[in-house]
């Protein structure tokens, strides 16, 4: 039986004293969350902020139930 993952991108912003925040949108494909960023880099930012794409496969998010069961 073959299983197929989609993976959802999340916008992280990274501040400059190391918080990180996750926003609660979602994208279906990472050019959607890339397209967010270069539209939000087209004002100015404040210095030491970083934005990246990061997909829920990821260790930053918080979804302990996507991960695959262990095998018997």
């Amino acid at each position: 039986m073959a299983t197929t993952a989609a993976l959802v991108w999340y916008l992280v912003i990274a501040g400059p004293q190391g918080g990180m925040v996750v926003l609660p949108s979602t994208f279906d494909k990472r050019e959607q969350c890339t397209a967010a960023i270069t539209e939000y880099q087209k004002q100015p930012t404040p210095t030491g902020w970083s934005l990246q794409c990061v997909p829920s496969a990821s260790p930053f998010t918080d979804e302990g139930d996507a991960e695959a069961p262990a095998a018997q």
